[in-house]
């Protein structure tokens, strides 16, 4: 026997499958039970059994931990549903499809191209794929809508490789993988990317963890669209394929209570797991499919665990005093990877030899066999049964934990080896090893031609596998992936709704966050358009000023409001129901972010345009949750965002971690964000109804909306007689022309709350220094920059042609001195612009980290303020000999710039 190493216990090593000595008295207590339940109900039942366990753990009679089971398969043999398919054929079908996603990763290697690939992560998955493809994946057409899949993004190839024998991508297109501007006609994106290939794929999921967390908002709103009567999706299930390494992502886990708090039966992630992350083992020194089934049992998950394959069940049959199940619960991951890389010798005396009751169970095989013995997530029937079970359970999600091998059938050099992931080429000896085991019939002269550029292989169009391949498909609704293209347009309602916000606040203070609340609730006061509105909240409702729709618009919960409300008997009482209209989160921004996605892609996934209203803390947005904004803009996500209480000095109590001087330049990075950042409430009334006619109007553009909005109140102007609407939309307007005078010209540019500086440094710069300024409104730094880079492309690439002049040069021609830009932001925002800019250009921002103080104090500290504007206009000046040398220092003096206890005191607090 081999010396026995210390190896960590999983669980508590304890098996559970025991041989029963005296079926008689077993029989007694499981009538016993019934007897309970049917007597006293479940409730009954359950404390019952709960005191039992209590008991025999205070008896020491050593009952498994309720959140782990033993390392077995969850389906016993005999609870196994008969396979409806043809398993012969299926397997063959794998095979090909097998063969032609590693030769389409191979290909991309030849010479001249080496673009890269993954080969293994689709070998260890193709049977996970392949029973759904075949009898669980409802297409687009099937009478009760199609599912939701998130493929795991490295395992692409296989999908094209099935597409392939689909007939829908040619071996043109798969060589053209990963080469989508260099190859004729266009490639094929590396990962599942629906921008860039929007007629295949519906959800980008290679960012690790994005998908778990998308999945599983999805499945919430495919609830909610059901509760509130828009759409019948009970029939629609979402499917999230994931790898165990993802599962280390902190967003893989961590929305997994929602799902089960919401009983999204309708869900399941099916993780593959082949025990390795890109560079070794994921718990080589544990075990991660029982770490992740205590993690989603505990957190309320049905577990479905796919851990060996039918080879093992005379095995496990046989083992009448649990040796190989406490093997199998001892041994470690870092162990299993080790045996399949080495022999059925190997594996016959390091595991089967380590007690000699598990040897005897294979003294019979051969090691051949013994080496056989396969992994539960690569027998089909195995599979199917998990998959079935998951479908018809009701009340849970369901995760099924599958064991595989990286790399499997891709030969020695590939299976289980820690490399494997970073591996693209197969030798020639390689090839030939895995074309023996797939059993295809590719002559070695095809292989030995040009080893570049191995065959694809295709069974010929009449074969049986294609037929009964195509016979699934269309008995499922249609080919998976598909992401539909023609999308149905909104009415969008006409002006007139809304001028309310465009008329000013008369005598009243109002800030442009509390405007935007109340031309939101003008446009969904409309009985048609106003259902298709989607506010998402993440526990700062009453910041905000949105506490407002409660009452009337509700939040949404799938178990309605079973609890007496405290606040019942106030106006703006918090209410609950079903078929609510407000997704409130919690103080959860990445949960947020993910429902943002999944109703801003329901013109696609469901048909049914919506338009998801995001608001949020501006800190907490686009700093907090960049990476799933980047996913939204990759699935075409269509919306608004709202990032409220925005700026660096207007939230100004909060401190550094809560005032934002930077959002609006990450937002500039995102090529699908249309950023804007208003002054006034008039202009969010004309941002907001152009942004509807451009996503869900005619033109169904592919951008979404952010827009940053102010908690300081003031007194909103009317919407001037003749105001330039285009300039507000491409991004800059005269607002304020400069007064009457005769002395020197300046220009002041800026943006948000930083207008209302603008305008009082207007009025002291004439006032006290005869200098006539005009104040211009930025209504977005980054649409102007996006223009100006436009015109220069087209220039590049038109020689020839009369030039183009960018907007921001158009709008400035023939103003008179120096141009200085301000906003509550860094100075690389309003810098965005600086190279466009005709006349003499300074910033002026909010650098640095926020502090709590006043925002007169806080403006002052930056620079910001009137006063300083006013210096740096005048500096500015003097630099260019409009006026004397002294005068800046005398302004400066003045206004004590360098002092934040002599700024003037300006509006204090907020309603919003």
């Amino acid at each position: 026997m081999a010396t026995e190493r210390k190896r960590p216990v999983i669980s508590d090593g304890l098996p559970s499958q025991l041989p029963d000595i005296d079926p008689e008295e077993t029989s007694e207590w499981v009538e016993s039970l019934d007897g309970v339940i049917d007597d006293g109900g479940a409730k009954r039942a359950r404390y019952v059994m709960l005191r039992l366990l209590e008991r025999a753990r205070e008896r020491q009679v050593g009952v498994p931990p309720l959140t782990s089971t033993d390392y077995i398969n969850t389906i016993s043999p005999e609870r196994e549903p008969w396979f409806p398919g043809d398993e012969f054929v299926e397997r063959r079908i794998r095979a090909f499809i097998r063969w032609n996603a590693a030769m389409l990763v191979h290909r991309a290697q030849r010479p001249e191209i080496g673009v890269g690939g993954h080969i293994s992560t689709y070998a260890s998955s193709a049977s996970l794929y392949e029973v759904g493809m075949n009898h669980f994946f409802r297409g687009k057409d099937h009478p009760g809508g199609g599912d939701h899949i998130f493929f795991q993004g490295h395992a692409s190839p296989g999908m094209y490789a099935r597409a392939y024998l689909e007939g829908r991508l040619s071996e043109h297109d798969l060589d053209g993988f990963r080469q989508e501007l260099s190859h004729p006609g266009g490639g094929l994106p590396s990962y599942p990317h629906p921008r860039l290939m929007s007629n295949f794929w519906e959800f980008p999921t290679v960012s690790m963890g994005l998908g778990p967390l998308n999945a599983i908002y999805q499945a919430r709103y495919n609830r909610y669209l059901h509760n509130r009567g828009i759409k019948d999706t009970s029939d629609q299930h979402v499917w999230a394929f994931l790898g165990d390494g993802e599962m280390d992502e902190v967003e893989s886990l961590g929305a997994i209570g929602l799902a089960a708090r919401e009983e999204l039966d309708n869900l399941t992630f099916v993780i593959n797991c082949n025990l390795q992350r890109l560079d070794g083992p994921v718990r080589g020194n544990g075990k991660v499919i029982q770490e992740l089934e205590a993690f989603f049992r505990g957190a309320g998950w049905n577990v479905i665990k796919v851990v060996w394959g039918r080879e093992w069940d005379p095995l496990l049959a046989a083992d009448s005093d649990g040796a190989l199940v406490n093997l199998m619960n001892v041994t470690p991951d870092g162990d299993y990877q080790t045996y399949k890389g080495e022999s059925g010798a190997y594996v016959r005396e390091n595991f089967f030899g380590r007690d000699p009751r598990a040897r005897k169970l294979v003294e019979g095989m051969t090691d051949d066999q013994i080496w056989n013995l396969k992994r539960g997530g690569h027998d089909y029937k195995k599979l199917y049964a998990a998959y079935k079970a998951a479908t018809e359970h009701t009340g849970q999600p369901t995760v099924i934990l599958a064991k595989t091998i990286k790399g499997w059938t891709l030969g020695s050099h590939f299976e289980a080896r820690n490399a494997t992931h970073q591996m693209k080429k197969l030798t020639l000896d390689d090839l030939k090893q895995f074309r023996d085991r797939l059993y295809l019939d590719i002559p070695d002269s095809k292989l030995e031609e040009n080893p570049y550029l191995p065959p694809y292989f295709h069974p010929g169009e009449k074969s049986d596998e294609l037929q009964y391949m195509l016979e699934r498909r269309k008995e499922l609704g249609g080919f998976v992936p598909t992401r539909r293209t023609k999308h149905k347009s909104l009415a969008i309602p006409d002006s007139k709704t809304f001028g309310d916000v465009k008329r000013g606040s008369g005598k009243q203070k109002v800030a442009t966050t509390m405007a935007f609340v109340r031309l939101l609730k003008d446009l969904m006061r409309d009985k048609e358009f106003g259902s298709r509105w989607v506010p998402i909240i993440p526990d700062e409702a009453r910041t905000f000023g949105m506490d407002s729709l409660f009452p009337t618009k509700k939040i949404y919960s799938p178990h309605g409001q079973t609890y007496t409300s405290v606040d019942r008997e106030l106006f703006l009482s918090y209410k609950e129901a079903t078929n609510g209209q407000i997704l409130h989160e919690g103080i959860n921004e990445a949960g947020s972010t993910a429902s943002f996605i999944a109703a801003g892609t329901s013109y696609a996934t469901h048909d049914e345009p919506m338009i998801p209203l995001y608001i949020f803390y501006s800190m907490f947005g686009f700093q907090r949750t960049a990476d799933e904004l980047w996913a939204a803009a990759d699935q075409m996500t269509r919306g608004f965002l709202l990032g409220a209480t925005a700026g660096r000095t207007t939230l100004n109590g909060e401190g550094l971690q809560h005032e934002d001087g930077h959002s609006l330049l990450i937002a500039a990075t995102n090529p699908a964000v249309v950023a804007y950042d208003p002054a006034f409430a008039f202009e969010i009334a004309h941002i907001v109804e152009n942004g509807l006619h451009r996503m869900y109007g005619e033109q169904q553009e592919n951008v979404f909306y952010y827009l940053t909005i102010y908690n300081e109140p003031i007194l909103q102007p009317a919407e001037p007689a003749e105001v330039d609407v285009e300039g507000l939309l491409k991004g800059i307007y005269r607002y304020s022309p400069a007064p009457e005078a005769t002395g020197p010209k300046a220009q002041l540019l800026a943006s948000g709350t930083g207008v209302q500086w603008a305008l009082k440094a207007q009025q002291l710069l004439a006032q006290d220094w005869g200098v006539a300024a005009d104040v211009w409104s930025v209504t977005s730094w980054t649409e102007l920059r996006r223009d100006a880079m436009a015109t220069e492309e087209h220039n590049l690439l038109n020689p020839g042609d009369q030039p183009r002049r960018p907007y921001i040069q158009t709008k400035l021609e023939g103003t008179e001195g120096p141009v200085v830009a301000v906003s509550d932001w860094m100075r690389a925002v309003p810098d965005l612009i600086s190279r466009w800019v005709p006349n003499d250009y300074t910033s002026l921002g909010t650098d640095g980290f926020g502090m709590s103080d006043t925002r007169h104090a806080l403006r002052r500290h930056f620079h910001v303020d009137a006063e300083s504007i006013t210096v740096a206009t005048l500096r500015q000046l003097a630099l260019r000999g409009k006026v004397p040398m002294h005068v800046p220092v005398e302004a400066a003096k003045k206004y004590a710039i360098d002092d934040v206890t002599a700024a003037p005191v300006g509006e204090t607090g907020g309603d919003s």
